[in-house]
């Protein structure tokens, strides 16, 4: 009997919605249009850098990339959100939550790890750019792009077979917008100590990335303001500024959802939090890495105009 109760919870029902009649499709259409946006306008990115050949160097190629796996880290939660705005069963399978935390958080870490890349692949081209077609090769940026999703697909995998082992017993309500890691063990019926551990990993893994970043985009600003031509200073910075806007963004958000450890939120605020890092920061990407870029506006002008985006679409 006891192992029955053990097993008896095999979906969760998410308690961060309102209700269809408490405004829920308010929140629905801005949603759409949010994802609608995040879906084009990292497709656009993508096609425009992969079609346009003055485009194909390792930093656009990685900016392509990046925007590739935004579309499926948004589609990996932001479907689900918009269901759970109009339906009055705001569920989701044991399975389906595993899933989703799995790919979810894969995607993330992949991103991270794309994003160090990339800040790399900055400093050499600013602090040591003699260097720089010899050293970022082809081979190395296909090597460095596989890598990322390798580790990023890889690190999370024996979490999630490892939650999937526990019980859960009651209660099912996760408090928060999709499923996560720390909601999700905190309705676990075990010893709930395995909390700190995860969150302990889980913040070293962000401060090393968030590390690795930092220190090297502290070192390109100091070799820019080293430049004698202010022409020669603007031309450096605009580079790597769009890198820098997207990493603050993105790792300040995930700093404030992963690294509070025992502090808690109201979930207002809590919930503001996750649509920051989930929905908000892959909203502003595409506008990032195309505002005042005049290579990537023009790549996109001659996409938009190219007979090529409609047989691509229409396939």
């Amino acid at each position: 009997m006891e192992s029955e109760n053990l097993s008896a919870v095999t979906g969760f029902i998410f308690i961060g919605f309102p209700r269809p009649r408490e405004g829920g499709l308010l929140y629905f259409f801005p949603l759409l249009f949010i994802y609608t946006f995040i879906v084009i306008g990292n497709l656009m990115i993508f096609f425009a850098v992969r079609l346009d050949t003055r485009l194909h160097n390792p930093m656009y190629n990685f900016i392509s990339i990046f925007s590739f796996l935004e579309m499926w880290y948004t589609t990996a939660t932001i479907p689900k959100m918009l269901s759970n705005l109009i339906s009055s069963q705001k569920t989701i399978s044991f399975t389906g939550c595993l899933l989703q935390m799995y790919f979810f958080h894969s995607l993330g870490n992949t991103e991270g790890a794309l994003l160090t890349v990339m800040a790399i692949d900055r400093y050499i081209a600013i602090c040591n750019p003699l260097h720089y077609l010899i050293t970022m090769t082809p081979r190395l940026c296909t090597q460095l792009s596989a890598g990322s999703c390798i580790y990023g697909f890889l690190i999370f995998l024996p979490e999630i077979v490892w939650i999937s082992t526990l019980p859960f017993c009651g209660p099912n309500q996760i408090h928060q917008i999709f499923c996560d890691f720390t909601p999700l063990l905190n309705l676990a019926c075990t010893d709930t100590s395995v909390i700190l551990v995860q969150d302990v990993v889980h913040a070293l893994g962000i401060l090393i990335t968030g590390l690795i970043i930092s220190l090297s985009y502290i070192r390109i600003i100091v070799v820019i303001l080293g430049i004698p031509s202010a022409e020669g200073r603007k031309k450096a910075f605009s580079t790597c500024a769009a890198h820098i806007a997207v990493f603050l963004l993105f790792f300040g958000s995930v700093a404030l959802m992963y690294l509070r450890f025992s502090a808690t939120y109201t979930p207002l605020w809590d919930n503001t939090i996750a649509l920051t890092f989930s929905v908000l920061a892959p909203f502003f990407n595409p506008i990032i890495y195309s505002l005042r870029n005049k290579d990537m506006e023009d790549a996109i002008k001659k996409l938009l105009c190219s007979p090529k985006v409609f047989n691509i679409f229409s396939m």
